[in-house]
């Protein structure tokens, strides 16, 4: 009977402790006032993810043309550049090897059937082209980490893109001075500090150049030069020049020149001139430029021409055609220190004798893009235009 009694207890015993293996663990209710438990407590590894970008080791932070501070945790691997003008601009960006994988669209308005950027971007066809009055939406769809712009669009473009928190980068590649900032700034963008520095230094050696052959030449020495803007729809042909500001004046002033147009009332764009102004001012040379036409023929024919045979630079064989290959050298494009070293040899031909410029143009072409001498007599020797005798 004991030893039932034993072997019973026993069973029951078993029983529970089998029972409290397989029993839910009860947790306690908390009271709303009382703070979590311990491991509820946000760890670490979150926390680091969203500390500002300048704390990050890839972070980077982009002073732009406003003067805006953009930051970014990491560089953008996504960039659009759009709007009227940014063409120009895509050939500074393209300076770069990284943009050939991270551009993701490319724009209108080239200065001719070809574009350039088919010559150095073996996937610029898989990239869609947007128009020069792109929209906001446009640049969304595109999914971009930041977009490009220039600073004269952050009303009408920039400022709905920052609204829905597209980071926005304004630039302005106008003068040199702008160049060296947002070559700089595009060098963040693209985490290749390294080679804006090397863009920055290769522009600066050649206007140091053309400043130190300039260097004993007084305002007296420097001739009159004047600077045409040739243009011609439905037969009617214009000529116009540029404002003070803008970098076709600037590189007549580096040159050596006197630009003999900033003494009459200049807008704020392009001002058209008859040929009785013209002809007043008697320049000591003149240059035209002809962003849609062939500029050899468009020289050759005012010097057929029986009016302009009359100007003194003329009859003296200073009329020159400004260079361009897919787009003309006086533009803010980096092919704008050839325009100036090639506008330094004409100007002055007496300083800049050992000045070859078939060397700087393939040296150009070669440092700046990477085209060997095959690619560049392949693409850019045959859409040579200019004077360079």
């Amino acid at each position: 009977m004991k030893t039932q009694n034993i072997i019973v207890l026993f069973a029951f015993v078993i029983s529970l402790l089998a029972a409290a293996c397989t029993a839910q663990p009860v947790i306690p209710t908390l009271a709303p006032t009382e703070p979590p438990p311990a491991p509820m407590q946000p760890t670490a590894e979150p926390t680091e993810t969203v500390q500002p970008a300048t704390s990050s080791p890839t972070g980077i932070t982009v002073v732009d043309a406003l003067g805006r501070e953009v930051q970014f945790a990491v560089p953008p691997q996504r960039v659009a550049l759009a709007g009227k003008g940014s063409v120009l601009i895509f050939d500074a960006l393209y300076l770069f090897p990284e943009a050939k994988t991270r551009l993701v669209t490319l724009g209108q308005g080239a200065q001719g059937k070809e574009n350039f950027i088919a010559v150095i971007d073996p996937d610029h066809a898989s990239k869609p082209i947007l128009p020069p009055d792109v929209s906001p939406e446009q640049l969304l769809a595109l999914k971009p980490d930041v977009v490009v712009l220039k600073s004269y669009l952050s009303e009408t473009v920039g400022k709905p893109l920052e609204s829905v928190g597209t980071a926005v980068v304004y630039v302005d590649f106008e003068t040199p001075d702008q160049y060296w900032r947002d070559i700089r700034n595009i060098g963040q963008l693209f985490n290749n500090t390294a080679r804006a520095e090397e863009i920055v230094s290769y522009f600066q050696a050649r206007i140091d150049q053309v400043d130190q052959s300039l260097a004993g030449v007084d305002d007296s020495q420097k001739p009159r030069v004047l600077l045409l803007y040739y243009s011609e729809k439905d037969g009617q042909v214009a000529f116009n020049v540029p404002p003070v500001s803008w970098l076709q004046t600037l590189l007549v002033n580096m040159a050596g020149g006197i630009p003999v147009w900033t003494d009459i009332q200049l807008e704020k764009g392009w001002t058209k001139v008859n040929l009785e102004q013209i002809a007043a001012w008697d320049a000591d040379q003149i240059y035209i430029i002809d962003y849609f036409g062939d500029v050899d023929k468009t020289v050759a024919g005012l010097q057929a021409s029986s009016e302009w045979q009359q100007l003194r630079a003329v009859k003296e064989g200073k009329l020159y055609a400004f260079p361009k290959d897919f787009v003309s050298w006086d533009q803010p494009t980096p092919r704008w220190i050839l325009g100036l070293q090639w506008l330094a040899t004409k100007i002055h031909p007496e300083l800049f004798g050992n000045l070859d410029m078939q060397q700087e143009i393939r040296g150009f072409y070669d440092t700046m893009y990477g085209l060997d001498d095959k690619a560049y007599q392949e693409h850019i020797q045959p859409k040579l235009k200019g004077s360079f005798e």
